[in-house]
């Protein structure tokens, strides 16, 4: 029979006491909003203790000290360094203990304490080809995100996201901590791209603030301009246009932003004052987004890329949108089609799907604008082959505002336009992704 763990000080000071778990833990909540007070830290203020661990740190069993800021609470709460607490009690008792003359044996413990301490914390790092290796992760789902079903995406992402965020907790080095910051806000700022793309704009906005509040950590304005975007693009998406606007001002006062960053931003500006019915400010930031002249790049948007960047077809595909939204048929048509003809010089097998099939989409629209039915519904046909894992939000948004065009009396007698509506319905049914709440966000007057 294996021999019984000697009772730590903290267990000879709680039985002494008579402190239960419900006494220990309304005392430790007392004692953390002290020590959050005197060190001027009010996240210290909510810490609390589970039963669980308060028996696990008077069994005797204890080999490493509990995370921060438990240390400092106990402290706080018996008069004694915390890893003294976690050792076994001395034969003495708790008055000879508690006397409070300086003795040499005291201040050897202080020293041994501090000492021991500082090793445990030049002990927490990790290697740093791990910390490459995310790296090269967060380039492959960013460069890939087009070629990658939705889906595979948002596990790829989730999985970085945790594995940095894990790897935070092992690491003092501040050198480390700022790349695995950087790295946990592209991996969120991804996760919301996709929550999107699923249709999920609540965990989609919830994980771009995610990002913002990493980027804020490390004061990464590449990062935080990133994020700021995405949440002005759910913004308006949600119908709050004006939100939109605030959110892209405050995305361009962030500093070391590129040239691709700068246009990213303009075409979200453009779409938001499109939602508002402003032309004129809509064309002018079109206009803007399409001003090539500078030459900054920052390692976000342009040396990662990819989903973080912002490719030309896109842009073209995105000003399409916002021609649409304030009726500009022959505009919308002249960048969609430019879209499309920039994705057909791509290689095989690196034509982004997600950007063709809502490029095709906004082009069967600007020609429904004019009542060309055969134009549309030639310009969906590649759309409709598209498979369902690759069916994202954006398309069936775009092919809901085809739908309702269709409902215009002047289709109303063509059979064409009746079987183009209930091609767009079995299609979008079966889709992966989800219409983002019935929206009608989109939608042009017929």
């Amino acid at each position: 029979m294996a021999p019984q763990a000697a009772p730590t000080l903290l267990k000879r000071l709680v039985d002494d006491a008579h402190q239960t778990y419900e006494v220990f833990a309304q005392d430790y909540q007392e004692a953390a909003r002290e020590v959050a007070a005197q060190r001027q830290d009010r996240r210290i203020a909510t810490a609390t203790v589970s039963e669980i661990t308060f028996r696990r740190w008077t069994s005797g069993k204890v080999q490493t000290l509990p995370q921060h800021p438990a240390p400092l609470i106990l402290e706080h709460m018996y008069g004694h360094p915390a890893r003294s607490l976690f050792q076994p009690a001395p034969e003495a008792s708790l008055r000879a203990l508690a006397v409070s003359t300086i003795e040499e044996s005291e201040l050897d413990m202080t020293a041994r304490d501090a000492a021991a301490h500082a090793e445990d914390a030049a002990s927490l790092t990790v290697p740093d080809i791990s910390l490459d290796r995310l790296h090269d992760a967060i380039l492959d789902i960013a460069r890939t995100y087009n070629s990658t079903s939705p889906p595979e995406v948002h596990r790829k992402a989730k999985e970085l996201l945790l594995d940095a965020q894990d790897k935070l907790e092992r690491t003092q080095i501040l050198r480390q901590r700022e790349q695995l910051y950087l790295t946990a806000g592209q991996a969120a700022a991804m996760l919301s791209a996709v929550c999107f793309d699923l249709g999920a704009l609540q965990p989609a906005v919830q994980h771009s603030r995610t990002a913002i509040l990493y980027g804020q950590i490390i004061e990464h304005g590449p990062l935080q301009a990133y994020a700021h975007g995405a949440l002005a693009f759910l913004a308006y998406w949600s119908g709050r246009p004006s939100d939109a606007l605030n959110l892209v001002h405050t995305a361009q006062g962030f500093g070391g932003l590129g040239a691709t960053a700068r246009s990213r931003l303009a075409v979200i500006q453009a779409r938001a004052h499109a939602h508002l019915g402003d032309r004129e400010q809509a064309v002018r930031a079109v206009r803007d987004s399409l001003d090539t002249h500078h030459s900054d790049r920052d390692e976000l948007h342009d040396d990662i890329g990819g989903e973080f960047g912002f490719t030309p077809e896109r842009l073209a595909m995105s000003n399409a949108t916002t021609f649409l939204l304030v009726g500009d048929a022959t505009g919308a048509e002249e960048a969609a089609t430019h879209a499309l003809r920039l994705l057909d010089e791509r290689p095989d097998g690196a034509r982004p799907m997600l950007i063709s099939s809502q490029a095709s989409t906004d082009l069967a629209r600007a020609r429904l604008l004019r009542r060309e039915l055969d134009g549309a519904c030639e310009a969906l046909e590649p759309v409709f082959d598209v498979p369902r894992d690759w069916r994202g939000a954006g398309v069936l948004e775009r092919l809901a505002a085809a739908r309702a065009q269709l409902t215009h009396p002047d289709f109303r007698t063509a059979a064409q336009a009746s079987d183009l509506g209930e091609r767009i319905e079995e299609f979008s049914a079966v889709s992966v992704s989800r219409n983002l709440g019935g929206s009608v966000h989109l939608a042009l007057d017929t």
